[in-house]
Order: C-alpha cells, then structure tokens, then sequence
C-alpha cells in the first residue's frame, strides 16, 4: 500500500434500537472512534454484522488493512460459559456477538492489526477461552463515567505506544475480565486491580485492547490518540501471514 493512501479500518457496527436523524432502527459507530481513527490517516469504515453462519467473516475483512473492535452492550454470558445471566446484563445482541466473536477470530487468525476497545476487549478474551466477572458490584465499584489513572506494564504493547507508564484512563463498563484467555498478558490494572489492557504472549501480529475509552479524549490527548495512530501505522504495514 502507497503510504499516501489511507489505510481501511473495519469497525463492526453497533445496532441502535432508534436513531432520530435515521428515524427508525439504525446501524451505528461512535463518532469519536471515527474521527480517532480519521485524525490517524486511517479510513474508517463501518461493517455491517450479518450472520457469520451465511456469510464469510474471513473473506469480507479481506480487503481492510486493520480492524477495530469497539465498545458497545454486554455479551450473553452463555457465550463465555456462565449458566445464568446477572440481573445487570444488558443490551444483549446474539447476531451482534456472533459476528463480533467471528471478527476478531478472523482478525487473530488472519495477522490483521486489531485494536480492540471495551467490549472488544471481552471479546477478544471470550474468543481465546477466558471468562468475565459480569458485574461489578454496582454504583461506587464500577467504572461508569470515570476517569482514573491506570498503570502500564513496563515493555508493552500498550507502554511502548504511549510513551507511559501511567495514562488517565475515561471508562464506561460494569464488567472486566475474570480469567484470561489463553495467551493473553495482562498490560495495564486500574488501582482497584481492575483488568485495563491486554496483549498476546509471543504473537506475531499487531494487537493490544484496553478496556477504557481512548476515543473519549483522544482529541485532546495525544496520549490516547496514539493508541489509534499506531493502529493505521501497523495497517500501512505488509502483514506477514
């Protein structure tokens, strides 16, 4: 790829019961995350989460040069082998788990540079056999509307990208990770011990999720938008699978 032409990032979209603009049902991506990614010299580009089961998840991201697994509602415990649902649970999407889970599969699978963000985070962890804590204990304990510095495990993915040991994270979750999947290592905790970003043990793709909110304040930290510009940077590259 010419290093003048914009790198395509996929970004699943997000199922959005109303959309006033839209007038009904729509598909969605958070502007915030688009504009990250544009600020980059990406190409964000929203995918549609048809079913996996009819329609090839490893061929459609074929053609993107990076992939970019947002935020978004809980995953249906069933699919992390939980027996029963908290009371707390919500906005779960079957289809949109479904092709989610897929898509960072295919990313993993494929060596495509992957950032995932909050519930991709989950995701990708549920993908490689971990679990989740499915809530956290309610007000006052979760990470809703809070920004609160996080640690970065010195020598990361996420250390060496930010220049930083420490960043002030913006979260908006109930959930985290219970027991890592396989092969993941964990790169950032919140002071409570909260599971804030992870990487792959040897892999050899480019990939960390973290499991706050860069796009939040990335336009006026560029500490948080480095995590979008390495990103694209690691798309311009060849892959190597």
């Amino acid at each position: 790829m010419s290093r003048t032409a914009r790198p395509l990032i996929a970004i699943p979209a997000r199922f959005s019961a109303t959309a006033s603009a839209l007038r009904f049902a729509a598909e969605v991506t958070a502007r915030a995350l688009v504009e990250a990614v544009w600020r980059a010299g990406g190409e964000p580009v929203t995918v549609h989460p048809a079913d996996p089961a009819e329609h090839d998840v490893a061929a459609r991201l074929a053609r993107f040069d990076g992939v970019l697994l947002p935020g978004g509602g809980d995953l249906a415990p069933h699919r992390y082998g939980a027996a029963e649902a908290h009371d707390s649970v919500y906005d779960v999407d079957d289809l949109q788990d479904a092709f989610d889970l897929e898509a960072a599969r295919r990313a993993l699978e494929s060596g495509l540079p992957l950032l995932a963000v909050c519930r991709g985070l989950q995701v990708v962890n549920t993908v490689l056999g971990g679990t989740l804590h499915q809530d956290m204990g309610g007000p006052g304990q979760d990470h809703r509307h809070v920004r609160h510095p996080v640690r970065l495990a010195p020598g990361s993915v996420l250390a060496k990208i930010t220049r930083a040991d420490k960043v002030e994270a913006s979260c908006y979750h109930h959930q985290h990770i219970d027991r890592l999947g396989e092969g993941l290592t964990v790169t950032a905790r919140a002071a409570d011990g909260t599971i804030e970003g992870v990487e792959l043990t040897g892999g050899t793709s480019w990939f960390t999720a973290v499991q706050w909110h860069p796009e939040d304040t990335a336009h006026e930290d560029p500490v948080q938008q480095r995590l979008f510009d390495a990103l694209v940077e690691a798309a311009r590259r060849p892959r190597t699978r």
